[in-house]
């Protein structure tokens, strides 16, 4: 951790009583506990919960807070606040010295919520014993391309979350200290991979619920991850809502004198009728034929017409693109 005011950290002045500092931490200990905020406010709270911890570390010492007052920012012969491999960050004697009685914490918070309470925060000196309570269900968006939401398949990717401290198991203490990896706290924040199989008639917004892959409970199972689809355009389809549009290449002789052409949709390929004389950019509708409706039913899929020429043109062909392109429109014009 870097350096920081320890004084401001406790909200005390710098000539405050041992009783005072022991006071004010109590204070902000019970304030700032991880497990007393919600899911989204959680990683503030072991920031402040870690912040607090340390300055009463120091504080608390009467030979640390000694050199602090007379070296200030230097006091540790300009090292960072970063305890060595092994080292602990605060001793459970520093808790029960804080909190009064060889229970500590535990007994601190039992005073003041309750048994019940007491065995979320604090537990006993073999283990740090918590809530058996469901885990947090933890929300995350998944960007699809479109097409890839149309032919299904699976999508993998990476959601946030929480794992069990590797260094502690969880329990908040490597032997009789403070674990110095997660302070406390019992978890670390890591990333989980998740394989998704895209489910059938998915659409933009759709929210899909995974069992299991939330946070882990504490002991209790662990929450779901609530995962909503947004779809993106592609080079396929273009999304518009519960509408999609799609490229529909036609001659410009078939688009001139009628044609139908197959079309490649979501539900299939269809059979699209160009009526003659039309232009280039002229949007077809196919009814039925876009996205899934949450109510039931499906959007509309709107084929565009692009004038393409074929890979190989024969010699007439070329011959008769050659004689358009040499006359002038007034020409072409009285000629109809």
């Amino acid at each position: 951790m870097k350096f920081q005011d320890y004084y401001e950290a406790l909200g005390v002045a710098r000539s405050a009583s041992a009783e005072e500092i022991k006071k004010a931490y109590r204070k902000l200990a019970l304030q700032w506990h991880p497990d007393r905020h919600p899911e989204e406010k959680r990683a503030e709270a072991e920031q402040r919960f870690k912040r607090i911890s340390e300055a009463y570390e120091v504080l608390s010492d009467a030979e640390k807070r000694k050199r602090y007052d007379r070296f200030g920012e230097h006091w540790k012969q300009g090292q960072e606040f970063t305890p060595p491999p092994g080292e602990p960050t605060m001793s459970r004697e520093d808790f029960e010295r804080a909190f009064g009685g060889r229970g500590g914490f535990s007994d601190f918070f039992s005073s003041l919520f309750g048994e019940e309470l007491r065995r979320d925060f604090g537990g006993a000196r073999a283990r740090h014993e918590r809530f058996r309570q469901r885990g947090a269900d933890v929300r995350a968006e998944l960007r699809l391309p479109a097409t890839r939401a149309v032919e299904r398949g699976k999508s993998s990717f990476t959601v946030p979350g929480v794992t069990a401290c590797p260094r502690c198991g969880g329990v908040g203490f490597v032997g009789e200290h403070v674990c110095p990896t997660c302070a406390g706290v019992g978890q670390v924040h890591s990333e989980k991979e998740v394989e998704l199989t895209i489910p059938e008639g998915a659409r933009d917004g759709l929210e899909l619920r995974l069992r299991g892959l939330g946070e882990p409970g504490e002991g209790g199972p662990s929450g779901d991850l609530l995962l909503t689809l947004r779809l993106e355009s592609d080079a396929r389809y273009r999304v518009d809502g519960n509408d999609l549009e799609t490229d529909l290449a036609v001659t410009p002789w078939d688009a001139f004198v009628g044609t139908k052409a197959e079309l490649r949709t979501p539900l299939g390929t269809a059979t699209v009728t160009v009526p003659p004389e039309t232009s280039a950019g002229t949007r077809l509708r196919l009814r039925g034929q876009g996205l899934a409706l949450a109510p039931g039913g499906r959007g509309d899929l709107h084929a565009v017409v692009r004038l393409v020429l074929p890979a190989e043109l024969t010699t007439r062909q070329r011959e008769l693109l050659r004689e358009l392109a040499g006359r002038r429109p007034a020409d072409a014009g009285s000629q109809r």
